[in-house]
């Protein structure tokens, strides 16, 4: 069994619910011990831009800008999409702490070694 965890995340605001369940997910699998990596693609790179995930909570009351604050103090690496984060308007600049641009290839060779949460 791998001990890599990938969690890719196509929504963003447009479904609260299962954006904030991706970064709690990937918060949970750190706290169990998995490298994990969070990959935003789609509408899931607005929750990168400062200041977004502040307002996107799942109907239990769960933050995603808690989990997301988790993952900044912890390391873990939250990657944007280049081409889906450009499309939007979303530049290196705009990005959270932590968060960084990166492309397919990048997401293929991490999901090749790892268990991969889709959401």
């Amino acid at each position: 069994m791998t001990s890599n965890v990938v969690i890719t995340l196509s929504c963003g605001t447009n479904d609260p619910n299962r954006a904030t369940r991706a970064f709690q997910m990937a918060t949970a699998a750190h706290k169990e011990g998995k490298n994990t990596t969070v990959f935003l693609l789609d509408e899931g790179v607005y929750l990168a831009a400062k200041g977004v995930a502040v307002n996107v909570r799942a109907a239990t009351g769960d933050s995603a800008d808690d989990h997301i604050a988790y993952l900044q103090a912890h390391g873990v690496p939250i990657i944007v999409c280049t081409p889906c984060a450009t499309a939007r308007n979303i530049t290196k600049e705009n990005l959270i702490e932590g968060a960084r641009l990166g492309t397919a290839p990048e997401l293929i060779k991490l999901v090749c070694d790892a268990g991969v949460i889709n959401l």
